[in-house]
């Protein structure tokens, strides 16, 4: 569903909608910044830069350039070293939302959780014997 909201590049209120998170003025700049990205990008000579470079070579922020990496416009497999940081360490990735070792991190965290919650558990619900020998 559609909601009016202020645009967080310039301020101005529009109705935000699955497609745009942001006016339509400003849409349009990051769509000629997009074009200049990818032009420099199609070159064969640019393949092989690396975020830093394609941040100065275009003069487009990187917090940009990931946008459109993680919205599927730019696809990684023909750009060998670009990448953008893990959304925990903040270290260069070129799939998912973390790295593997956050990740394998994240996993042991929650393998620890299971493990005190099932301990937890059998505390709070002893098992007692009782016995079935009939005294005389």
């Amino acid at each position: 569903m559609a909601e009016l909201i202020n645009c967080p590049r310039c301020g101005r209120l529009f109705i935000k909608n699955r497609f745009r998170d942001v006016c339509e003025q400003c849409y349009r700049e990051e769509e000629q910044l997009f074009e200049k990205v990818y032009q420099f990008l199609r070159k064969r000579e640019n393949r092989t830069a690396t975020m830093a470079q394609v941040v100065k070579e275009t003069g487009v922020s990187e917090r940009l350039i990931v946008k459109w990496i993680k919205a599927g416009r730019i696809k990684l497999v023909h750009f060998p070293n670009l990448g953008y940081p893990c959304e925990k360490c903040g270290k260069m990735i070129r799939e998912g939302r973390i790295c593997k070792e956050c990740n394998m991190d994240l996993q042991k965290q929650l393998k620890q959780l299971e493990q005190e919650q099932q301990r937890l558990r059998q505390q709070n619900n002893p098992t007692y014997y009782v016995s079935n020998q009939d005294k005389d």
